[in-house]
């Protein structure tokens, strides 16, 4: 204990010369000693730091005589409340037998001010005790109390803490929140029964969140309770996307200036939500100014420490506070607390100047005036309504309450295990260390139900009431519980809002908005705005091919490759799947193309059949014409596969019925030719080359020719056959349902033998051209194979690059083309003449010389 007293001995210490004898006194105190304003010296004792005012007045000391004790002003009716309710306690504890029997709590409260001066000079009156000498044995003997109950606010508590730490006094606070208490390295013996500003923080952004507010404005308290407070909170914030227009902070000490500075600042901001993290002396100036200036239309959140203020709930002037919500402790009933408050009296104790001037703050009156003003001392607390006979919410006062009893059930284990081991007396207590321990671990029920027990922090469970002020018959406003937080439970479940029982801003039902930015609808993603937080932001549309089905969604995402975003880009569809189609306009005139390509050929083979006997048809091979018509009819027919929807069969069908009907053809057109080229050789004397390619080898000329086709095809069917294929790489919003080719080599084997035959009957009939005949078919020949071969020429270039269903319109293009080229140049002279010149159908005519 002489590290304890040591300070106080620099302070207080002064010698009075060389010649002082050796005795018990070895200091003085000068000056007025700490007395605490309410004490009753029992076998134990416990100290308290309570603010019976709301302030200290401070005084500039010349130095040159001998300072006056610090005065106090604004008589604080909550704090004395507190003050009676852990006296309530210690009585009620007295006169239990089951808990500390034998054995009489007493107390020693102080005033605090709500300083930090007066605050650390109560815990040094506390741990040291308040004597006017000072002897040798000073250093030895135990604290003056055994615990410490206090502070109120959170300033004045660290620094309590702060002192009495080291010595391990333990400290017990019913209402200092600060979340920095929890630090055991700085505050190894602090205790609180509130819950730590650590959850009230997260709780109230828990709650700006669950009411969709995403843009707020926050005031706090100048000091450690709103700094620290709204730090925590702003960290939440940021977990929960919340943004933060603007942070003021204010103390009730600042001038008028500050306070108005500050106003202007709530009054230019877009935010509809202000978030008040603020000590409730510190809170009044600014109310005082948004009376003043008639602010409205604000929905206020606030924190513990005034949300559940009958000061301000019953100022009438303050009706712009319906509406506010924010956390409070649970409320509690404590049978016998309201008598005993009423039963306070000067009476009591006729010298104690605090009990005094609680009741002339109580009735508004003064014990020195004798006249129309003057307390006479019947006036009567219980037909009185204030702060302090209001029992309805002892939220914070059963704190007290609980603190009291934390101590008094530590002393219990403390002197129980005491008792059990050296049978010492009552008032023989171990080391203040030994205290510390048994506290950590202390764990009891109170008369609520409330299991009490301290965390590693020192902090008990957090749970809080959601309050919300609603306006009361007599105009005043009155706590409405919508809701609880519990931090035991589950994070989804913590908070509970009975969102239907909520009255707003402005008494009104409807949910308050309070964002930068509207919500981004479905098929929209935020963009920030540069330079400004990231809650205030544009709505950009998605893009092609990806959505966003959510509101206030970060990013589009795209689908996957064979769906596409919708017209609203809020979700994803399956792809337009693309072909060519029997019912679009580009497939029906194809198709019409093709029918009128069959309906000529029939034509052309009735025409041919009425005059087959006639010298045009049976010129150099009726039976090759006839097959020739019929194979023309199968090209025309063949497009028609290559529209509809690909299947399997059809994939295959259509590259084998184009690839076997066009080598029938260009066979029989090279069996003409050649025929045409035998019959000029045949009219030479002494030629008979007619009997190597008669009708026998024209038949098997065909047949061989168009058998390697098949062959061809059946290996490419065999090996790797064309089959349906969705291809997703020519366009991203829609897919493609073509053939593949399976086997290229395949296909391009097709076309090319294809190729190969019609460029050789090509050369031949080229050469045959200028036959000297009046009907020459070999230059009917040519012109037909000139327009084949252009046309697939061409076809392949168009055929790569044509993109979808585009590709197979040009192979049907390329397959009517080209049939029409060979019906036309072929066989329309033959029907002109037999039509219009059938003077001409004569076999003279035919073979005579040009």
């Amino acid at each position: 204990m002489a590290k304890r007293t040591l300070s106080l001995l620099l302070l207080l210490l002064i010698v009075h010369g060389t010649g002082a004898s050796a005795s018990a006194e070895v200091c003085r105190l000068l000056g007025q000693p700490a007395l605490p304003l309410l004490s009753a010296q029992k076998d134990i004792n416990i100290g308290a730091s309570l603010s019976f005012h709301r302030s200290a007045l401070l005084k500039m000391h010349p130095f040159t005589s001998r300072p006056e004790p610090t005065k106090c002003g604004s008589f604080n009716l909550r704090g004395f409340k507190f003050a009676q309710t852990l006296i309530f306690a210690i009585e009620e504890i007295n006169n239990s037998t089951q808990l500390l029997p034998g054995v009489s709590l007493g107390y020693k409260i102080y005033d605090s001010c709500s300083s930090v001066v007066q605050t650390i000079i109560s815990g040094m009156a506390l741990m040291n005790g308040y004597e006017e000498t000072l002897s040798d044995t000073s250093c030895s003997r135990p604290p003056a109390v055994h615990a410490i109950i206090g502070e109120s606010n959170s300033s004045p508590t660290i620094a309590l803490a702060s002192l009495v730490g080291p010595f391990s006094l333990p400290v017990i606070s019913h209402f200092a929140t600060c979340a920095c208490l929890s630090d055991r390295k700085r505050y190894p013996s602090f205790f609180r029964t509130i819950p730590s500003d650590y959850y009230q923080s997260r709780a109230l952004a828990q709650l700006v969140k669950y009411f969709g507010w995403t843009w707020v404005g926050t005031v706090r308290s100048r000091g450690d309770y709103g700094n620290n407070g709204i730090a925590a909170f702003e960290e939440a914030a940021k977990q929960e996307e919340i943004c933060i227009e603007y942070s003021e902070a204010i103390l009730s000490t600042d001038p008028k200036e500050q306070i108005l500075k500050t106003l202007e600042v709530i009054k230019k901001g877009t935010a509809k939500v202000v978030l008040a993290f603020i000590a409730l002396g510190d809170f009044v100036p600014l109310l005082k100014e948004i009376v003043q200036q008639n602010i409205t239309g604000i929905q206020w959140v606030g924190s513990e420490s005034w949300i559940t203020s009958r000061t301000l709930a019953e100022t009438k002037e303050y009706s712009f506070l319906s509406g506010s919500v924010g956390f409070a402790i649970a409320n509690a009933k404590l049978m016998g607390l309201q008598e005993f408050l009423v039963n306070v009296h000067p009476d009591q104790e006729p010298k104690n100047e605090i009990l005094k001037e609680f009741w002339e703050t109580s009735f508004q009156c003064s014990f020195r005036n004798s006249g129309s003003g003057g307390c006479t001392g019947s006036e009567k607390l219980a037909e009185l309504q204030n702060e302090y006979t209001d029992v309805s919410e002892l939220r914070i006062a059963n704190k007290v309450y609980t603190a009291v009893y934390a101590v008094a059930h530590t002393l219990h284990n403390v002197l129980k295990d005491f008792r059990s081991t050296t049978n010492g007396s009552k008032g023989e207590l171990s080391t203040p260390q030994k205290m510390l321990e048994y506290m950590r671990n202390v764990r009891f029920k109170v008369k609520t139900g409330e299991e009490i027990f301290f965390d590693a922090s020192g902090d008990p469970v957090a749970r809080y009431d959601l309050v919300n002020w609603q306006p009361a018959e007599d105009g005043s406003l009155q706590f409405k519980h919508v809701g609880v937080y519990d931090s035991s439970l589950p994070s989804e479940q913590r908070l509970q809002v009975n969102q239907e029982l909520v009255l707003w801003a402005g008494n009104s039902g409807q949910l308050p908005v309070s964002v930068c930015s509207e919500s981004c609808p479905p098929g929209t993603r935020k963009a920030v705005q540069k330079g400004r937080p990231l809650c205030c932001y544009d709505c950009i549309p998605c893009a092609e091919g990806e959505i966003s089905n959510g509101t206030d969604s970060s990013d589009c995402f795209p689908c996957d490759l064979e769906h596409w975003s919708n017209e609203s880009k809020d979700r994803c569809v399956l792809k337009l799947v693309e072909f060519l189609s029997y019912t679009e306009i580009m497939g029906m005139v194809l198709c019409i193309f093709s029918f009128i390509g069959v309906l000529l050929t029939a034509m052309v083979s009735f025409l041919f059949y009425l005059h087959k006997e006639t010298p045009i048809v049976r010129a150099n091979n009726s039976e090759l014409s006839f097959l020739l018509l019929f194979s023309l009819t199968l090209c025309f027919l063949c497009s028609l596969t290559f529209i509809g929807r690909p299947t399997e069969w059809s994939c295959m069908l259509r590259h084998t019925a184009f690839g076997i009907p066009f080598v029938l053809c260009i066979s029989c057109v090279l069996g003409k030719t050649i025929v045409v080229l035998m019959a000029f050789k045949a009219t030479l004397p002494g030629r008979n080359v007619m009997k190597w390619f008669g009708q026998l080898q024209q038949r098997l000329s065909v047949v061989s020719l168009t058998l390697i086709q098949v062959i061809i095809c059946v290996l490419w069917l065999t090996i790797s056959p064309p089959f349906p294929y969705f291809n997703l790489n020519y366009f991203r919003e829609k897919i493609i349902l073509e053939c593949n080719l399976g086997s290229a080599l395949g296909f391009w084997a097709v076309l090319g033998y294809t190729g190969l035959l019609s460029i050789l009957c090509f050369v031949l009939a080229f050469l045959a051209r200028k036959l000297p005949d009046n009907f020459n078919e070999a230059k009917f020949i040519t012109f037909s194979m000139l327009i084949f071969c252009a046309v697939w020429l061409t076809f392949i270039p168009a055929y790569v690059s044509s993109p979808g269903k585009f590709t197979v319109a040009v192979q049907i293009f390329a397959i009517l083309a080209s049939s029409f080229g060979l019906l036309f140049c072929i066989f329309a002279p033959k029907c002109y003449i037999i039509l219009l010149k059938p003077e001409k159908n004569t076999k003279k005519q035919i073979m005579g010389k040009s």
